[in-house]
């Protein structure tokens, strides 16, 4: 039992890593589509590039969603519409005509009888109700087929056999011939008008549920391909009938593969290929990025960011696959980037991409867009903390994508006629999201505790509170640390690294040295140094505290874990070499361990240009009349001295960078102590 607590221990951290391996691979399985992977790739337009293909089994001829739409809308135009027919309105319409004749005409002003004008009335309402009176004027001919439903029976009648209320005047003037006295003509007109209602109105819902019901049984399918038959010959072009076919093909294809039956092979496989993905980036990191392989919740974040945008796209790809493209991928490689380096966040955002494979239709041109704009985002995006140049990359990266789109679509059509110019918004909608890197980049710094080049830029501000103190407490150490940021800064941009983590890492290094500041030379005013007071080892060990003391000031006052280690590495594991002579000189001999810094040795570019930076311009102070000649060798001697020491072995530099980084300091410390020529008075 001790043995396996002992194993379990010291293994805790690639325990971890497989633990986050299995539940990433996990996620992204069950977050794949549920369905076969068809082994051929197509494109319309374009020939087909494998043997003759046969139907390894008789499959059905879908209609693609053109047709589809077509049926629908013919259905629609030739819908047979329902009307009601109210069988109440006649009685109640005549009810209403006798009220106003009775009450609105007085008898002795009537030259015919009010019988008689109540019979004629309600005559002429019976004729008029008869085929039915609409309520209103519809979009229909007058020979169109309709349903009449009178109660629980449906009639068949032409639209123009209803009477309709533009009709109502002409007819009247034909039916009122039988009455003797002309004047009452707009009487009985104007008394029928306020007694009639139509009876005929459209039931919206009932002609809807019948549009419906047709849609519902419209047949998807046009045919069937026979099990053996001729598909298309290799080099034919996919187009038309036979891009159907192949659709028709990979959709069968893909369900029944999906079956009871080979769920398992199937789970193998994905589990295989999404396993063989992240198992190349945890060997990637491992070889190339040993410090974020090292970290935990560095990989954590990297495959936390995987994840999401697997999710992302499925869940855009369930809901409506044309809008896959809003989703912004390249935030992917824009946050990796910010956080570590442009070469991972491309690494990161390809492997994510070929898992994304699985997901999104027409997966090659998805494929070629995606990574075309991963490496735009890398070329483009630079000093992400200037808000300006994120608006100028997006801008880019739209370009790019609207570009490789209208490319692929003339390929695969020949012409512009049919393009989905709605897809350019799309593409406009996924830059505009791009947007969302600068608050996503501030959330992930808190929830992770990661230092993005924005953090940066802040603690590079030389009025905040820590490097104020600095300046109070040691000023000729400020001074000191803002010529090593300069140095830095500039062998930096030299060679690629990350300039601005350099030269914040300058700043802070010797921040240790605020205490008992009068021990180090560039901080003593009188001439008397302090240190040849104290014996060798109590000298040496006064300097190696104020690494000590300055990561205890740093981890007090916050500082992310990217800046401490500059304070850590900065002296790597040398010797005190002055006071380790001494000593000897003293003694006979010395503990080398007595006068060594902790360490450890610079275990990055960024921090390996530090160190040469810091020792080269302590060292400069010391030059007496200097001279260029004298510059390029002493700056020769102290880095050679710190190769040969293999303070460099763990950090990612070539000896090619080095020699860069030499020409650099040579060429600053040569600017900064030219000699000036002399005026005379």
């Amino acid at each position: 039992m001790d043995n396996i607590l002992k194993f379990l221990s010291s293994n805790q951290s690639n325990i971890y890593k497989v633990f986050l391996f299995v539940v990433s691979t996990l996620l992204i399985i069950y977050l794949l589509p549920k369905g076969g992977q068809f082994k051929y790739n197509f494109q319309k337009g374009k020939p087909w590039q494998y043997e003759n293909l046969y139907a390894p089994f008789s499959f059905t001829i879908k209609k693609d969603a053109e047709t589809i739409e077509q049926e629908m809308e013919d259905i629609r135009n030739q819908a047979i519409p329902y009307f009601d027919f109210d069988q109440q309105l006649p009685a109640q319409a005549k009810i209403r005509f006798s009220e106003l004749v009775r009450t609105t005409l007085i008898d002795s002003t009537l030259t015919i009888p009010k019988e008689q004008l109540l019979v004629l009335g309600e005559n002429l309402l019976d004729q008029l109700y008869e085929p039915g009176y609409l309520d209103e004027l519809h979009s229909y001919s007058d020979d169109k087929l309709v349903y009449l439903k009178k109660g629980n029976q449906i009639e068949e009648h032409n639209y123009g056999s209803f009477f309709r209320l533009e009709q109502l005047d002409s007819w009247l003037s034909g039916r009122l011939d039988q009455v003797e006295d002309v004047s009452y003509y707009g009487l009985l007109s104007s008394l029928i008008n306020r007694s009639i209602l139509p009876n005929v109105t459209l039931n919206s819902r009932l002609t809807e549920s019948a549009i419906e019901q047709q849609i519902g049984e419209i047949n998807p399918n046009r045919g069937v391909v026979e099990k053996g038959g001729r598909i298309i010959a290799k080099g034919e072009v996919v187009e038309g009938d036979k891009f159907q076919i192949l659709n028709s093909l990979k959709a069968e294809y893909q369900s029944q593969v999906w079956s009871q039956s080979n769920y398992l092979w199937l789970l193998v496989g994905y589990s295989s290929l999404i396993s063989l993905v992240l198992l190349m980036l945890l060997l990637f990191l491992k070889k190339y990025r040993k410090e974020i392989f090292d970290h935990n919740t560095k990989v954590t974040f990297i495959f936390f960011n995987i994840v999401l945008m697997v999710f992302l796209t499925t869940l855009v790809v369930r809901m409506d696959a044309k809008y896959v493209y809003v989703v912004p991928l390249c935030i992917l490689p824009l946050v990796l980037k910010a956080f570590f380096d442009p070469r991972l966040g491309l690494f990161v955002h390809v492997l994510t991409l070929l898992i994304l494979g699985f997901i999104v239709p027409n997966s090659f041109e998805y494929l070629f867009l995606q990574i075309i704009a991963g490496i735009v985002t890398i070329l483009t995006v630079s000093e992400l903390y200037k808000r300006a140049n994120l608006f100028i990359s997006v801008g880019q990266i739209t370009f790019v994508y609207i570009l490789g789109y209208f490319a692929f679509f003339i390929i695969q059509e020949g012409n512009i006629q049919l393009i989905e110019w709605e897809n350019f918004g799309y593409f406009v909608l996924c830059g505009l999201a791009t947007l969302f890197a600068h608050p996503l980049i501030y959330l992930y710094e808190k929830v992770f505790g990661l230092v993005s080049d924005v953090s940066l830029l802040e603690l590079s501000d030389t009025n905040s509170k820590l490097l104020k103190d600095l300046s109070n407490k040691a000023p000729g150490t400020f001074h000191h640390s803002l010529n090593v940021a300069n140095l830095s800064e500039a062998a930096a941009n030299e060679i690629g690294a990350n300039a601005m983590l350099v030269r914040v890492g300058a700043l802070y290094h010797d921040i240790g040295k605020m205490y008992n500041p009068t021990y180090f030379t560039e901080n003593q005013v009188s001439g008397i140094n302090t240190l040849e007071e104290l014996a060798p080892k109590e000298a040496a060990q006064m300097i190696i505290d104020h690494v000590i003391k300055g990561i205890e000031i740093a981890r007090k006052n916050k500082l992310p874990d990217r800046v401490i280690d500059f304070i850590r590495t900065h002296h790597g594991t040398n010797l005190v070499y002055f006071f380790y002579k001494k000593e000897e000189e003293n003694q006979g001999s010395a503990d080398p361990a007595d006068f060594q810094y902790p360490g450890p040795k610079p275990f990055s570019r960024e921090t390996a240009i530090l160190m040469m930076a810091d020792s080269v311009e302590a060292a400069s102070k010391s030059l007496k009349e200097p001279t260029a000649a004298k510059i390029d060798s002493f700056v020769e001697a102290i880095v050679d001295k710190q190769l040969e020491g293999g303070q460099f072995l763990n950090a990612n530099i070539t000896l090619k960078e080095i020699e860069t980084i030499k020409k650099v300091l040579k060429k600053k410390l040569n600017n900064i102590y030219h000699l000036r020529v002399e005026y005379p008075e």
